[in-house]
């Protein structure tokens, strides 16, 4: 049975020598003697504290007993130890007397402003003595005295004869000075020759020997009495006077060197000039006459009997000199033939690949919505040209044709599709007279259209204003305008343009309206810019009005105002842009499905001014739409809405001719129109598409064979006709125009993936259009037409098909398993990280570490707050037991003062009964 605790604590007591017999008087007294019962008592507390901690088990927190042995890296000294204990309370103590010692003193000290704060050495300090702090201090203060001296001690403890320098003097074998301290050197600059004082004072400082110093006591005070010590004040009083008298000795010598620098400057030009020599001697001039000394050359020429023909002829030739005289550009070298033609083709490559982007819809550079100036070709951009030359008019001389032809067709170049016109219009006669008037687009100055009608016919006879092309004289147009005025006031509105048209043929609008723009160009006035704005606005305007007019205006002069509307949308883009886009908006709200005239010729405009191919624009992507909306929406019930859409559809391909976009719109639209111009219904629903019931007058009789098979639709066919032979007619050239259609979609979306998804329909259409029941009662033109198409169209679904490729899975080599040889670790450690990859090692090395502390500070921060709290509740709970003593010692005196004032009573009380 093992021994109880009462008897292991005995035996460990004597084991370690607390307990046993005890030490005789003697014994103790040799102890002390010898130290040993210092030591003893030393070794005694430390065994104690042992056999309390042996004993104190709930002291110590003995690891998990574990089932299996395992590797771990809690080790001690450096190797795995088994049974690992912790002390948790030696710790929870040691944290407690930190926090007392730490936080219980900021939070005693907040909310406290002052103080006094100790600094005296060993104050804080509990391992120093008294008398340890006591010595530390004096030391201190006698270090802090000495320093203080030390600063104005003029005295040193070596005594030095005299100043030396590797034990030769520095007087320079001139007698010794006397001391800077001296007091006969300080008496100086009060004794009655300055001069003799500054003379002999002293270059150096030298220390007195013992010998200097009694001669000069025995000069000073002739008496053999010890000399005064001097006081601090005269000791700073020496060296202030010193040191004014080594400032003024620096400035005087600094004056000095002034003079003598002023008076070497006085003489330095004489001495150039000997270095130069004598000068030449100018030649003499005669001396002009003061009447004639300013006078101009010129006019000093024709009083002396000069010509005047010769000198008019002379001023002539000067003035045509310079208005042909170019500003040099030492920048800018002459390129040759071959540059220009690179730096153009590399111009319109930049163009192409800008609008690419806008088609694919790519962000574009902040530099490129900003558009390049396009100069011409003759480099004259000169900015101070005279303002007939900027319109053209000339400078009166002969001038030169500047024309210039396009080698590449621009999106933004003006053209009207020869689909959208009748043939034989006057456009084309328009036309072929006028074929240069696509060619300058980017400019008005070299346009001669835009100058063609702003001169009279009086000023084209004369010499150096032709402007014909060929100079054989006066064209056609220049006669038939030329009783027009040359000046009108610029509209502010619509109306006033209709009051200026009043007194002016509908052909000489264009005339008028170009003697406008030169009249108001903006670099004659300030306010001309913001005035065609208005008047390009008022031009859009005007061009859908004229449209809707009964009497049909000529095509021409549609197309000038719309030539001018893209001309100015150059420079007023905004103006002209929100133009478009009310009409638009009104277009969409009010009448989508019944179009006006001037609505059509609203959206050619747009074709013509603005391009078609961008991805996204902000007025010709609504004008796609409010197409797209019409042929999706109407169904045709007379020939005239069949044109309206004839002509939209026709619209729709011409903006999409460099995006090559799909629109299933416009292909919906031209089935169903073939189905409604075919001679008979067809018996069955004809590919798949959505199929509109139109009435049975819009189909195609029997065609007459005189009927002209490929005229042109004209514009104006979409308003209604009552003439049933005209609408024969017109039935005709309708089928005939849809074809052409159907064959530009064709070559438009040949490369479409979907293309033969896209067009089938229109194979079964064509189909039934060449069959039997319907080629009976077409004449052979359309029926040849028909075959050919069908042809087309099959040849193209053709190709389509043969070039499309079947789905194929991606042909990889195959990839091997990777594997790897394990690596194995001699010293492998469970909680040591084995990344090869430094950098994550490193990373997941930092989170850990991370992690680790910030679990520590968060246990920390716990553990503050609860010493907090409970520091808190210890506070007042003292403080409650504080006022619970006080209120019960207030208490106990009011009652004990209460209970003497009661007995006085009683006893007044008595002493009163007694006597009565």
């Amino acid at each position: 049975m093992p021994a109880s605790q009462l008897k292991r604590l005995k035996a460990s007591l004597r084991d370690q020598g607390v307990v046993g017999p005890q030490k005789s008087k003697k014994q103790r007294k040799q102890a002390s003697k010898n130290g040993a019962l210092k030591d003893s008592r030393i070794h005694r507390n430390a065994a104690l504290q042992g056999i309390r901690e042996q004993f104190n088990l709930f002291d110590v927190k003995a690891p998990p007993r574990t089932k299996y042995e395992v590797a771990s890296n809690k080790t001690v000294g450096g190797r795995v130890v088994k049974g690992a204990v912790t002390r948790p309370g030696v710790t929870k103590g040691l944290g407690e007397e930190n926090r007392r010692k730490t936080l219980l003193v900021e939070m005693q000290r907040r909310k406290k402003v002052g103080g006094i704060l100790d600094r005296r050495f060993g104050e804080n300090d509990p391992t120093m003595t008294p008398e340890e702090k006591a010595l530390e201090r004096f030391v201190k203060e006698k270090q802090r005295g000495s320093k203080r001296g030390s600063l104005f001690d003029l005295e040193d403890a070596e005594e030095d004869g005299q100043l030396t320098h590797f034990g030769k003097s520095l007087s320079f074998d001139k007698p010794e000075r006397a001391d800077d301290f001296n007091e006969v050197d300080i008496e100086g600059p009060d004794s009655d020759s300055p001069d003799d004082f500054l003379k002999e004072r002293p270059h150096k400082r030298r220390r007195l020997s013992d010998t200097d110093a009694t001669s000069e006591d025995s000069m000073t005070e002739p008496d053999s009495r010890p000399a005064r010590p001097k006081s601090k004040k005269e000791v700073m009083e020496e060296v202030i006077a010193k040191s004014k008298l080594h400032k003024y000795e620096r400035q005087q010598a600094k004056e000095d060197d002034d003079d003598l620098r002023a008076e070497l400057d006085r003489g330095l030009p004489d001495l150039y000039a000997l270095m130069r020599g004598p000068p030449p001697q100018a030649p003499s001039l005669p001396v002009p006459n003061a009447g004639i000394a300013g006078m101009n050359p010129d006019r000093l020429a024709l009083l002396n009997g000069k010509e005047r023909a010769q000198a008019d002829r002379e001023y002539d030739e000067r003035l045509r000199q310079m208005a042909l005289d170019q500003r040099a550009k030492p920048t800018e070298r002459t390129l040759t033939r071959e540059e220009k033609l690179l730096q153009e083709a590399q111009k319109l490559k930049e163009l192409e690949e800008k609008r690419l982007r806008r088609m694919r819809g790519e962000p574009e550079d902040s530099d490129s919505d900003v558009p390049e100036q396009v100069h011409t070709l003759n480099g004259d951009d000169d900015p101070d040209r005279d303002e007939a030359d900027i319109f053209g008019l000339g400078s009166g001389l002969t001038g030169e044709s500047k024309s210039r032809q396009l080698d590449v067709e621009d999106e933004d170049e003006f053209l009207i599709e020869e689909d959208l016109i009748a043939s034989g219009s006057e456009l084309e006669a328009s036309e072929a007279d006028e074929p240069d008037n696509q060619s300058s687009e980017f400019t008005e100055e070299d346009d001669p259209e835009f100058v063609q009608g702003l001169l009279s016919r009086e000023d084209i006879g004369r010499e150096g204003l032709n402007l014909s092309k060929g100079g054989d004289g006066v064209s056609k147009e220049d006669v038939a305008v030329g009783g027009l005025a040359y000046t009108y006031k610029c509209p502010e509105s619509h109306s006033d343009l209709l009051a200026i048209m009043r007194t002016v043929s509908l052909e000489d609008l264009p005339t008028v309206v170009r003697r406008i723009r030169a009249l108001y160009h903006p670099r004659l006035a300030s306010d001309n810019k913001e005035k065609l704005g208005r008047f390009a606005t008022i031009l859009v305007e005007h061009i859908s009005y004229l449209a809707c007019q009964p009497e049909h205006p000529p095509f021409q002069v549609l197309e000038a105002l719309i030539r001018h509307i893209h001309s100015l949308a150059k420079t007023f883009p905004v103006e002209i842009g929100q133009a478009f886009r009310s009409h638009l908006k009104a277009l969409h709200e009010h009448r989508p499905t019944s179009p006006t005239p001037g609505d059509l010729i609203i959206l050619t405009a747009i074709a013509s001014v603005f391009p078609t191919s961008d991805h996204f624009h902000q007025i010709t992507t609504p004008a796609m739409l409010c197409m797209a909306e019409y042929l999706e929406q109407k169904i045709p019930r007379t020939l005239d809405d069949l044109a309206i859409g004839t002509y939209l559809l026709t619209l729709c391909l011409q903006y999409q001719r460099l995006s090559k976009r799909y629109v299933p719109e416009a292909l919906n639209y031209t089935l169903n129109a073939l189905l409604a111009l075919s001679p008979i219904k067809p018996r069955k629903e004809t590919g798949s598409f959505p199929h509109h019931s139109l009435p049975e007058s819009i189909r195609l009789q029997d065609s007459p064979t005189s009927a002209p098979e490929w005229e042109r639709l004209d514009f104006w066919a979409i308003s209604p006709r009552e003439d049933d032979i005209t609408n024969q007619t017109l039935k005709i050239r309708l089928l005939c125009s849809h074809l052409t259609l159907i064959n530009n979609m064709i070559d438009l979306w040949a490369e479409k993936p979907a293309f033969c998804e896209s067009l089938d329909p229109i194979y079964s259409v064509l189909r039934f259009l060449s069959g039997k029941s319907c080629s009976g009662k077409l004449n052979a033109a359309i029926k040849n037409s028909i075959s050919t198409t069908l042809e087309k169209l099959h040849q193209g679904l053709r190709q389509s098909l043969a070039a499309r490729k079947p789905l194929l899975l991606h042909n990889h080599r195959p990839l091997a398993i990777k594997t790897s040889i394990p690596k194995f670790e001699e010293s492998y450690n469970p909680d040591k990280h084995y990344d090869p990859d430094r950098d994550r090692a490193e990373m997941s090395k930092l989170k850990a570490e991370h992690k680790r502390e910030r679990k520590g500070a968060l246990r920390e921060l716990r553990k503050d707050a609860n010493f907090v709290a409970r520091e808190s509740l210890r506070e007042k709970k003292e403080r409650d037991i504080a006022y619970e003593k006080k209120y019960k010692r207030l208490v106990a005196e009011i009652q004990g003062e209460e209970g003497r004032e009661a007995k006085n009573y009683e006893r007044e009380k008595r002493m009163r009964k007694s006597r009565k």
